[in-house]
């Protein structure tokens, strides 16, 4: 068995990296797009400090469907423009929220919730989820977890 665990005082570039680097190879040669969600879900929520909430929300008929996921109950379905998760899967653009407080149309799955960095995942130009993760602390997240999210989401795209 595969030990996926960051490295103590490893800056969050060298720990964006090594998630990647995780998530490839735990997923590599499995087919089964769920299995890929949950164990991702749990790399993300082992390797990245500070949160509450990691996972998925599949795109499934038009509305975005829960997938896979660390963290409180959530929301089971959302509505397309409808939150931060339907605000990305509408546009296909990253959201890095700071505040979600001041975000119109939150949904607060978790009233712990202050920040909140969806990323889209993209397959032949369309979106098929979306990666969300929530964090208890304001301004959690920073363009570098963006960026990183979102190198996990292009290598995981053709796997879940």
């Amino acid at each position: 068995m595969f030990s996926f665990s960051p490295t103590h005082g490893q800056s969050m570039a060298e720990c964006h990296a090594d998630l990647l680097e995780a998530a490839c190879a735990l997923t590599d040669g499995e087919p089964d797009g769920i299995a890929n969600m949950a164990n991702v879900a749990a790399l993300i929520w082992q390797f990245l400090p500070d949160l509450n909430w990691a996972g998925f929300y599949r795109l499934v008929e038009g509305e975005l469907v829960l997938g896979p996921f660390i963290g409180k109950p959530a929301c089971i379905r959302i509505a397309l423009n409808q939150g931060v998760c339907g605000a990305a899967a509408a546009t296909g653009e990253t959201q890095l929220v700071p505040d979600v407080h001041a975000f119109p149309g939150h949904i607060a799955c978790d009233a712990q919730s202050r920040s909140e960095l969806v990323v889209p995942v993209l397959r032949d130009g369309r979106v098929i989820a979306v990666i969300d993760l929530d964090s208890p602390s304001p301004a959690r997240f920073a363009e570098e977890d963006a960026r990183g999210i979102e190198a996990l989401a292009g290598a995981i795209a053709a796997r879940i």
